[in-house]
């Protein structure tokens, strides 16, 4: 355990040292806005899975910086956008880009940074890097939307939620490991593992950020506790606890999202008794099981060892 962290940490240093000393853009706003997102900290999980995936054939997975970069930075530009989009303040536990460069520039600078990604991608990456990339931007597109047309809907069902989930977070997770999967050289079999991979484990992520929003401390989330619920977002912890919270959580929430209610206290409250909680964290695990049986193809080693490892965490678990 202690040499897979140095490894590990080792990892993320090199992903910091390229965002710091090779990340430049041709215009000196919107680098600096991008290079405030990525100094304001996150976990970098998916140029992570890029870098492990590209390992598992590929003895030399520092090779693959530049690719797990453009991971991190797609992921960066949807943020930027999400923060316009949701009228947010912060981010990371500093001022949200839009509160600091306005949202004009905000959603340049995101745009900015996709054509930017996707030029310098196809220059350098034969397909089907490319077409993948290009298909997960569609996918998040998509899986906004999604959300934003499910916002209040209170009879979201957890099919539906799986389904903007997939698409708004999960989809990265799976371009980032099948494409760092086919520059590191991995067989057809192990490609198509490690796509399921990412996209196990991507929901498994974004429910565990769901569970965070109600269970957390501001200081921990880099947001407000709540901050879900404020902008009338269907979150599995609500929607589970809709199912078994009775009459009075769901008149709750209503008066909430119509505006006749401000406080978040009582909902968490209600959430939080209703076995919700609970209820997410075994659906968490049951995705990151999913995960790491994706892995069953590959060969044993230290990419598959951190995989497994990556997949145990987001449960709140170790091995």
């Amino acid at each position: 355990m202690i040499q897979s962290a140095r490894i590990d940490s080792g990892r993320r240093d090199a992903i910091e040292t390229f965002f710091r000393d090779t990340f430049t853009t041709d215009n000196p706003l919107i680098t600096e806005a991008v290079k405030r997102m990525l100094a304001a900290g996150g976990k970098r999980l998916r140029p992570r899975v890029t870098l492990l995936a590209a390992q598992v054939r590929d003895v030399d997975p520092q090779r693959h910086l530049q690719l797990a970069a453009y991971m991190e930075l797609i992921h960066v530009a949807t943020l930027i956008h999400d923060d316009v989009v949701d009228n947010a303040q912060t981010r990371r536990g500093v001022n949200a880009t839009a509160v600091d460069f306005g949202n004009r520039i905000s959603v340049l600078a995101g745009d900015y940074l996709f054509a930017w990604i996707f030029k310098n991608v196809t220059e350098s990456y034969p397909p089907p890097i490319p077409n993948i990339l290009s298909a997960v931007l569609a996918e998040i597109c998509d899986g906004e939307v999604l959300q934003l047309r499910a916002l209040g809907d209170l009879s979201l069902s957890q099919e539906a939620y799986v389904e903007i989930v997939s698409k708004k977070t999960a989809s990265l997770f799976a371009a980032a490991a099948e494409c760092g999967a086919i520059a590191g050289g991995a067989t057809g079999r192990e490609v198509r593992a490690l796509r399921d991979f990412g996209l196990q484990y991507g929901i498994a992520f974004q429910m565990r950020d769901d569970l965070l929003d109600v269970t957390a401390d501001a200081a921990a989330l880099g947001k407000p506790v709540g901050n879900d619920l404020a902008e009338r977002k269907m979150t599995i912890p609500l929607i589970l606890a809709l199912q078994t919270g009775g009459a009075d959580l769901r008149g709750m929430v209503e008066r909430f999202y119509e505006g006749r209610e401000q406080d978040t206290g009582a909902i968490i409250e209600g959430i939080r008794r209703s076995g919700a909680v609970e209820q997410t964290q075994a659906l968490i695990a049951e995705y990151a099981g999913r995960a790491e049986r994706s892995l069953g193809p590959l060969e044993d080693g230290a990419a598959k060892d951190e995989l497994r490892r990556l997949a145990a965490e987001v449960t709140g678990k170790l091995f």
